[in-house]
């Protein structure tokens, strides 16, 4: 393991959660209609066995997205149903020098990469258990590392 004092990248806030079930429109009565986030896009993909609405909650760089998720196949893999709060996204403010680094540790990613997100940002994922490659992984959770655009990093400052 390196030396944690010389990490190369920030990880400077939540940038999202997402949420998964069965059906999208339940998810909606209570996220967007009862609590009352803003439906400001939406993210469909044959490959990620997804159908989104893509929500937003608060402000500026306190901004989170929160993504409700209902697979296309109920019987498909990714199952983005099975797990109600599917994943975790943080703003990582140089994404390539953060998985260089991380996968330098141990730290198991997901298969495909970098990789352009739902909500147009760079991504990558870590997998939620470690294997004997790399034995550090999640804990259970899935993380999404998010390449925070210049604003973001910048109200970090």
């Amino acid at each position: 393991m390196s030396d944690t004092g010389k990490r190369p990248f920030r990880i400077l806030g939540i940038q999202q959660i997402a949420i998964g079930g069965p059906s999208k429109a339940r998810l909606r009565t209570l996220w967007v209609d009862l609590f009352g986030l803003e439906v400001t896009g939406t993210f469909r993909s044959e490959r990620e066995n997804v159908d989104e609405d893509i929500c937003t909650l608060g402000t500026g760089p306190g901004r989170v997205e929160v993504d409700l998720m209902e697979p296309l196949d109920p019987n498909g893999k990714p199952a983005v149903h099975t797990t109600p709060l599917n994943h975790i996204g943080l703003w990582v403010d140089d994404l390539p020098k953060a998985m260089e680094w991380l996968a330098a540790q141990g730290l198991r990613f997901a298969p495909g990469g970098i990789r352009r997100g739902a909500a147009g940002y760079d991504i990558c994922f870590v997998h939620p258990k470690g294997n004997d490659q790399f034995p550090l992984g999640g804990e259970g959770v899935l993380i999404e590392l998010v390449q925070a655009p210049p604003d973001v990093i910048a109200a970090y400052r």
